[in-house]
């Protein structure tokens, strides 16, 4: 017989006391056969071989497979069954592990083959375990108990459950052939797990993959909704900026037409009212800046701004009096350009002074002395001589020096206080014959910004001067106010004369 048992209810069979009488009806002798243990069991005579091998706690189930295959192979003498050594009707999870294990290596058939056998010496459990119950059922009833206070009697019942048990099925016991069948099977077996296991693998695989699948439809959804949102959300956003800036655009075109209609409105009382006017002559040889100065006057008293600021490059000759004007701080600004008012030799254009005097009625309230920074040339050392006798002796009495600075002059642009101060002894006279009112001006693309505090000091200083004088205009007594206003609206038909033909060319 094959023993299943721990080494510890080997012992407890070792430690069986011996019959002692003189029939001797038992006995137990042990001996070994290589690594298997064999107890050779005498009862009546007849002779049971049990082979154990020591099935140790930390084997592994193919090692516990290989030694119970071991002891089979080693009773080769004789009948083959199983014997299960249990200690005081305890089925442990031990036991349990080599029953599994002799079931799966031997088969099912190595239960018909098996005795339960418990060793009762001193502890002995009230009731039987389920599971050992169970055990008992499949071997048919076959559990046999010693207690080692009757040892010979019980070993005695022991044979005879075993000779039951080969009648019920099969005096060969188990065998060779059986063990056969058994590994084909779980070698069949196993194949068919592992066929089995690679299937429940592929479905595994193929579930996770379609729950991957799943997942990433379900966030696609989810982003694609976050995203149709998201679009809604702007469209309603740039509906409403839209709504807004239409909403922003009416009412500044309001605000436009209303602040047209304000202007046209005080345009037309200051076109009533000569006390609400202002008029600036802008004088000076040619070249020295009196266009550009204009220009860049007229923008900033008027609030604007131009983003082509050619107009206020290196200055162009003017070739006839023109007439500007703005509506600045609730009056009207009337700024006349002109050419060079006398030739080289000295002698004066009457023609133009009595243009431009025309052109600036009902003034002229302020003469703009232009010149250029850093030039001052024998010209316009004797500009000021020219000037008194075309307007008048009291003329410096009206005048501002206007100081014009172009790019290029200097790097690092010069104080105008500091200018003045180093400047020629006779630049220092026009000064002070002009009751030392000079101010500069900025019409540099790179100083720009300059400009707009230059114009406002400007026109606050010509506020003063025209103040100054009771707001009256000067007047110069060598043309008549008839004279010039007649001279006026020649130069006014002959303007609107000159557009018409211009309008018929283009026309054609």
């Amino acid at each position: 017989m094959v023993v299943i048992s721990a080494v510890e209810q080997w012992f407890s069979l070792k430690s069986l006391p011996q019959d002692t009488s003189e029939e001797k009806h038992s006995q137990l002798t042990f001996s070994s056969l290589g690594s298997i243990q064999v107890c050779d069991l005498t009862v009546d005579g007849r002779l049971i071989s049990l082979h154990y091998a020591d099935l140790k706690q930390d084997m592994t189930e193919e090692g516990i497979s290989q030694a119970l295959e071991g002891c089979f192979k080693s009773c080769t003498d004789g009948i083959s069954t199983f014997l299960l050594l249990i200690q005081g009707g305890y089925y442990t999870k031990r036991e349990r592990r080599m029953i599994e294990i002799l079931q799966a290596h031997f088969g099912a058939e190595a239960l018909k083959y098996l005795v339960v056998l418990s060793l009762e010496d001193g502890n002995v459990a009230d009731t039987l375990d389920d599971s050992l119950l169970d055990l008992i059922n499949m071997c048919d009833g076959r559990y046999c108990r010693i207690p080692s206070s009757a040892a010979g009697d019980k070993l005695q019942a022991l044979l005879e459950m075993v000779d039951y048990m080969l009648s019920e099925n099969g005096v060969t016991g188990y065998t060779e052939n059986m063990l056969a069948e058994a590994s084909k099977r779980n070698t069949e077996d196993s194949a068919m797990n592992f066929l089995r296991q690679k299937v429940q693998e592929a479905a595994e695989k193929q579930q996770a993959f379609e729950e991957l699948v799943r997942l990433h439809e379900e966030r696609r959804a989810k982003e694609m909704e976050e995203l149709k949102a998201k679009h809604a959300e702007e469209r309603k956003k740039e509906a409403a900026e839209k709504k807004q800036y239409e909403t922003k655009r009416e009412g500044l075109e309001e605000a436009v037409i209303s602040h047209r209609a304000m202007l046209h409105l005080q345009m037309s009382a200051a076109d009533d009212d000569d006390t609400n006017k202002i008029s600036l002559i802008l004088l000076g040889l040619s070249g020295s800046g009196k266009s550009s100065a204009l220009n860049l006057i007229l923008e900033r008293a008027g609030n604007q701004y131009s983003i082509n600021e050619s107009g206020h490059g290196p200055p162009q000759s003017t070739l006839s009096c023109e007439r500007k004007e703005v509506f600045a701080a609730g009056r009207k600004l009337i700024l006349v350009d002109t050419p060079e008012l006398w030739d080289e030799d000295g002698v004066e254009d009457l023609e133009l002074v009595k243009d431009c005097l025309a052109l600036s009625l009902p003034g002229p309230h302020v003469y703009l002395l232009v010149l250029q920074m850093g030039r001052f040339t024998q010209g316009e050392c004797e500009m000021l001589g020219y000037l008194l006798k075309s307007f008048g002796r009291d003329f410096a009495e009206h005048a501002v020096v206007l100081f014009v600075r172009f790019d290029g002059n200097q790097h690092r642009p010069q104080k105008i206080n500091d200018y003045v101060a180093g400047a020629h002894a006779a630049l220092q006279g026009l000064i002070q014959k002009c009751g030392s009112r000079y101010y500069e001006l900025n019409v540099t693309t790179s100083q720009n910004a300059l400009s707009y505090p230059q114009v406002k000091d400007l026109l606050s200083g010509i506020n003063k001067l025209v103040a100054s004088h009771g707001g009256r205009a000067h007047t110069v007594k060598r043309f008549s106010v008839q004279e010039l206003q007649e001279r006026k609206k020649v130069i006014e038909e002959g303007k609107d004369g000159a557009l018409e033909v211009n309008s018929l060319l283009r026309d054609a």
